[in-house]
């Protein structure tokens, strides 16, 4: 009895002992490997562009109390826009007619025939003009032609593909650049990237009429450098539209070392 008493004294001595051994104790006490420390930085970019390309919206409305004579007279305004157009060169395809609406209208809420004003015929004309030297006289002529209303003129650029990749290459140098800067006032450097992210910015485009939206949709202009000095506008005009910013930005995390 006294002998298994020992043995397991022993046994127990040694294995306090294995415990207090500094190789285990090295190995237990070892602090974790250190995660990747990150370094998120956003980049913004602008492009300046000279528009090439130019879309009027406009709206022709007539009214009478005889609905045939309200939609004859539309017609005649639509068709010497339209006349207006070939005169100026412009392709079939680029001039649209649609959103026709027709509506009765009444004084006072009413619905009596006493209170009864006529009926509004409303179209819209889109026409799309790919020189935009000529829009101040299209735009003149088309007024004068019989078009009622100006619902939107739109400049854009045709090459839009390739000024948005050039804006969004300037945004990550740029990101790239101020997570430089940033880790260098730390005493520190960036590695390599771990993750990017576009953020969708640009410019938002939209067809809409207020007798009832013909149809919209965004144009992501994303695109800050001037790229282009040449002139939207004639000579002898007096027209000036500007230049089309496309922008783009993203948010890029780096490795900190």
């Amino acid at each position: 009895m006294r002998q298994r008493i020992l043995l397991a004294a022993i046994l127990l001595v040694g294995a306090l002992a294995l415990t207090q051994s500094p190789a285990l104790r090295a190995e237990t006490s070892a602090a974790p490997p250190l995660a990747a420390r990150p370094i998120t930085t956003t980049g913004e970019a602008e492009i300046q562009v000279a528009p090439d390309e130019v879309i009027l919206i406009l709206g022709v409305e007539t009214w009478d109390k005889n609905i045939q004579i309200a939609k004859k007279q539309n017609d005649e305004r639509v068709k010497r826009i339209t006349a207006l157009t070939q005169e100026f060169g412009i392709e079939p395809r680029d001039v649209q007619t649609d959103q026709i609406n027709i509506e009765p209208r009444y004084r006072n809420g009413t619905y009596t025939d006493s209170d009864f004003i006529g009926y509004f015929v409303r179209k819209t004309v889109v026409i799309t003009l790919k020189d935009v030297s000529k829009f101040e006289d299209v735009f003149t002529g088309a007024l004068t032609a019989g078009a009622t209303h100006v619902h939107g003129i739109q400049f854009r650029t045709t090459e839009l593909r390739k000024y948005r990749d050039q804006a969004r290459a300037l945004a990550i140098q740029a990101a790239r650049e101020k997570a430089r800067a940033l880790a260098g006032e730390l005493g520190h450097k960036i590695g390599e990237p771990q993750s990017i992210q576009e953020n969708s910015t640009g410019w938002w485009s939209s067809y809409s009429a207020w007798w009832g939206g013909r149809w919209s949709g965004a144009m992501s202009q994303n695109v800050v450098q001037n790229v282009s000095s040449g002139s939207a506008f004639s000579e002898e005009g007096t027209f000036a539209p500007g230049q089309i910013s496309i922008t783009a930005r993203v948010t890029v995390t780096f490795d900190l070392e």
